[in-house]
């Protein structure tokens, strides 16, 4: 298998319950490096639980999430797991960027400063390369020259693309997206998308959860339809949402579509 064919992340057996109620319930996925997985789903069905496993922010009741070639959260000890430290799982999240569905910029930091605060903190990167990285970032995802600006003078849309630079200026492995666009008014939407789409078509291997049928049709590698805490279907995107098999992912089409 060459390394373009490998598994980035390996999820295997993972299961999570919230008091009595199951949230994943046996849940297996790869998804390989360069990919774009699409988790759908109706509400309730586990995938921002899923999502939020993979960088340990959830940990797992059973199972495991293994990020290039390295257990999550965990490791090895007397043929058993133990739940690392908390400096040694900030360290493997570093590998993994997320981006959420509120923006979580910190209002009362520059854009830039948002941006450079986890580089320098986290990996001791200088201040003024953190900062000429940080304004390449803002051009990449179309903010050039507003690098000194607040989140209160920012749109929905340009907050969010801000997220998307600061998580890009740890230089992740991977990229987490959970519902990124749903908090935006639907005008702003699309400029977030388009975003998502450039890194998509770099290589950037990225998990999204969303219900942007559309991006997910143009630009998921692999669609994973989750119900009840479990994948139900997965396949590519012409595959599972034109000729789906299951009835829940027929029933969900049919309402969103």
């Amino acid at each position: 298998m060459s390394a373009a064919d490998a598994a980035l992340v390996r999820i295997r057996g993972l299961r999570k319950s919230f008091g009595a109620q199951p949230v994943l319930d046996g849940v297996d996925l790869d998804v390989r490096r360069g990919e774009v997985a699409v988790l759908l789903g109706p509400s309730g069905a586990g995938k921002s639980t899923l999502l939020r496993s993979v960088n340990h922010l959830e940990r797992p009741d059973a199972g495991f999430v293994e990020v290039g070639g390295e257990i999550i959260g965990y490791r090895h000890q007397g043929g058993r797991l133990h739940e690392l430290g908390h400096r040694a799982i900030t360290r493997q999240r570093a590998r993994v960027g997320m981006v959420f569905q509120q923006f979580n910029l910190f209002p009362h930091l520059t854009v830039v400063e948002n941006i450079i605060e986890a580089p320098v903190a986290v990996h001791r990167v200088p201040r003024k390369r953190a900062t000429a990285g940080a304004l390449g970032l803002l051009e990449r995802v179309g903010l050039g020259g507003r690098g000194s600006d607040y989140p209160r003078q920012l749109s929905g849309g340009q907050q969010q693309r801000v997220a998307i630079a600061r998580a890009l200026a740890m230089e992740p492995e991977l990229l987490l997206f959970d519902e990124p666009t749903s908090a935006l008014d639907p005008e702003l939407v699309g400029e977030v998308l388009a975003v998502m789409k450039d890194l998509a078509d770099t290589g950037m291997t990225m998990i999204v959860v969303t219900h942007e049928i559309g991006f997910a049709r143009e630009v998921a590698d692999t669609v994973v339809f989750l119900d009840g805490g479990r994948i139900i279907e997965t396949g590519p995107p012409a595959e599972v949402l034109d000729r789906p098999r299951h009835e829940r992912s027929r029933a969900f089409l049919a309402a969103v579509l």
